[in-house]
């Protein structure tokens, strides 16, 4: 009885150092997360300037005007299209690297080719962007001049219709090593006995990827998926560092009018709606791809 009476003691100590400890991260989330979007969604119902002490309350005109503006909209539009697009190169590419690296490459290369896909992921992406820039503007023209490629001989940047697709390469380029790492870590966790059970059952290698490879890596799958839309959506380095939204404000999305309103058109109140609405549609977005992947984790079949 009397070991029983100290482990609880020690126990209830131990709880009381392990809340302590949280104290410190617990006050910088509200500090640094919580009370600026608290402090957000008071300015979107605003028409301040980002400057002035004065404002007056505008209520959901900002929410609405985002919808009705044709530059938001646009912006809106491309931030959605350049979202699917990074969603679906990084995460059948991060799949593929995981396949490969995991089935068909041998161990003692794949630690090298490990470090290879994930060195990327160390660089900043405003050197990333500056560096692809250029590539872009002098390199690449000057290697199409030389092998008498037309298609090389311009920028990629310089053309509203190639601009995306420019920064967008070079977004999957350096996007698809996190999500590499996470996919790689989830198919180790795959038991190998239910592939032993599976092949003698007569399954094949499609069948073995569908219902059993997929099934046991949803959990991982969803934070890589919630990973890559989060900064498909919130995208604005890259194109910062290589298009300023350019050319004829063909790759302005979402993240750049924000930082444009806000800082350089004195529309704060606005920005800060725009920017809960991102908030929103990231949100609502991950809420229904983690209940319809539900259905297809193990046991859900």
């Amino acid at each position: 009885m009397g070991v029983t009476k100290n482990m609880k003691k020690l126990g209830g100590k131990t709880d009381l150092t392990y809340l302590a400890l949280t104290v410190p991260a617990t006050v910088l989330f509200l500090i640094f997360w919580f009370v600026p979007l608290l402090m957000g969604l008071h300015y979107s119902l605003t028409d301040w300037n980002g400057l002035s002490s004065d404002f007056n309350y505008v209520g959901l005109q900002n929410y609405l005007s985002v919808f009705t503006q044709k530059r938001t909209r646009n912006a809106l539009l491309f931030t959605g299209k350049y979202s699917l697009l990074l969603v679906i190169f990084v995460m059948v590419i991060a799949m593929l690297l995981t396949l490969g690296l995991t089935y068909v490459v041998s161990d003692k290369m794949s630690t090298f080719f490990r470090s290879m896909f994930f060195f990327p992921a160390v660089l900043s992406m405003i050197t990333v962007s500056l560096t692809w820039n250029q590539i872009y503007l002098r390199v690449l023209p000057a290697l199409g001049e030389m092998l008498g490629i037309d298609a090389l001989s311009r920028s990629v940047l310089g053309s509203p219709k190639t601009a995306m697709w420019g920064v967008l390469f070079v977004n999957v380029w350096q996007g698809v090593a996190q999500p590499f790492v996470i996919l790689l870590a989830g198919i180790q966790n795959v038991p190998q006995d239910q592939y032993e059970a599976a092949r003698i059952d007569g399954a094949n290698s499609w069948h073995l990827f569908t219902h059993i490879t997929i099934p046991y890596m949803i959990p991982t799958i969803n934070v890589a998926f919630v990973m890559v839309l989060k900064a498909g959506i919130n995208v604005f380095d890259y194109i910062q560092g290589m298009t300023g939204g350019g050319p004829m404000q063909s790759t302005e999305s979402a993240g750049i009018v924000i930082y444009q309103m806000a800082f350089f058109e004195n529309k704060a109140g606005f920005a800060s709606a725009f920017s809960v609405i991102l908030l929103l549609i990231v949100a609502v977005i991950s809420f229904a791809q983690q209940m319809v992947s539900k259905k297809y984790e193990v046991g859900q079949l």
